[in-house]
């Protein structure tokens, strides 16, 4: 397995419509993103990237929205996202969109995300899978040098073990996109239905929604004790009292 962290910098897409089938890639995204809005809750929200500041989120409770990305014209905020200009634990939820795939550091960059996650916050991650038509693609040589695959793909279960050190519970992981082709889209969705959940870890795109979980560093001591059993008496026990009574 290749380490994570890379010398090499990557073209970084700042719009869906850089992407090949970007538009129906983001369709996908937003029609997930539609479904956990109305459960997420708090005062701030980040989305981080210019892919992610596309996607839209008007029925989410939570009313103040940063868009950060350097290009995106939907920025808000100007900054880069490995020293985010925000104070620790400052949203309740962060969405990063594919922003894994064009990182050269993925490490650093969930890290400073978590710097400023509020405890019991949502992340939303999304990705390409290595693992499925979409990857085997990148092995091709005159695609090597184009988006989306001049960027690297790590797996799900790989981002999932990531979210684990950093003490995030996955509450969702959906593999889907089996085939990623436009043409003649709704045969593909059938086909793909039709298949079952065994064909799931071959999906093109992931979505994956986890929690930041916060747990005590010292353990609580308890207040009640444990009482003493009682133990029979010992041979020695009786030993001494027959030799008092006899003397």
């Amino acid at each position: 397995m290749k380490p994570a962290r890379s010398k090499k910098k990557f073209e970084k897409p700042h719009s869906w419509s850089q992407l090949k089938n970007g538009q129906w890639v983001s369709e996908s995204i937003q029609t997930r993103i539609d479904e956990w809005c109305p459960k997420l809750f708090g005062y701030h929200l980040l989305k981080l990237g210019g892919l992610s500041c596309e996607l839209t989120s008007f029925n989410c409770n939570i009313q103040h929205q940063v868009h950060l990305d350097t290009h995106n014209p939907l920025h808000n905020v100007i900054a880069d996202c490995y020293e985010l200009p925000f104070i620790e634990k400052s949203f309740d939820t962060v969405l990063v969109a594919h922003q894994l795939d064009y990182c050269s550091d993925p490490h650093r960059l969930l890290r400073e995300v978590d710097r400023v996650m509020m405890d019991d916050g949502y992340l939303i991650i999304t990705g390409f899978n290595p693992l499925s038509f979409t990857g085997l693609a990148s092995l091709m040589p005159w695609r090597k040098n184009n988006l989306p695959w001049s960027g690297r793909m790590f797996t799900p279960n790989r981002v999932k073990d990531w979210l684990g050190l950093l003490n995030y519970q996955v509450i969702e992981c959906d593999r889907y996109a089996l085939f990623p082709m436009q043409r003649y889209r709704t045969m593909w969705t059938w086909l793909e239905n039709s298949l079952g959940d065994w064909a799931a870890p071959m999906g093109s795109l992931y979505f994956i929604v986890a929690r930041k979980r916060t747990y005590p560093l010292k353990p609580l001591k308890p207040h009640w004790k444990l009482k003493r059993k009682l133990t029979p008496l010992g041979v020695n026990y009786k030993l001494s009292s027959r030799q008092h009574r006899q003397g």
